[in-house]
């Protein structure tokens, strides 16, 4: 019997990535780190900026994520994402610019207290990146 399930994730440009074969699939949602795997109950949940890790059997992929919508049913699960970047394809610049573009959001006197959550999570995640 097969444990594997479909993924897709889409951000505002494309399809960006659409899986047959994953046999589990880890994300950051507001309420935790949550892993799903095959026949998972059906779930509606946001996703905090952080890592998105898809295993397959013969492979992982790591994905930041900035925000989004996660949903599960069916064996399938959709991820809407205003932003999200393959982890094996940035490099330390793009990272060090993002986060400066963070910390500069960061810094403006009009940021509400959601927003400098979200912000200094996707700082932390990305000067975790950084070190690795």
């Amino acid at each position: 019997m097969s444990e594997e399930f479909k993924v897709e994730i889409v951000n505002p440009e494309k399809s960006f990535l659409s899986k047959e074969n994953a046999t589990e699939v880890v994300v950051p949602a507001f309420e935790g780190e949550m892993g799903i795997l095959k026949d998972h109950i059906s779930i509606i949940s946001f996703l905090k900026p952080g890592i998105i890790k898809v295993y397959s059997k013969s492979e992982e992929n790591k994905y930041f994520v900035e925000d989004g919508i996660v949903e599960f049913k069916d064996n399938s699960l959709s991820i809407l994402t205003s932003s999200i970047y393959n982890i094996s394809e940035l490099d330390r610049n793009k990272i060090d610019q993002i986060i400066k573009e963070a910390e500069k959001e960061a810094s403006g006197e009009n940021i509400d207290d959601q927003k400098r959550y979200l912000v200094d999570q996707k700082i932390e995640v990305l000067k975790n990146l950084n070190l690795n």
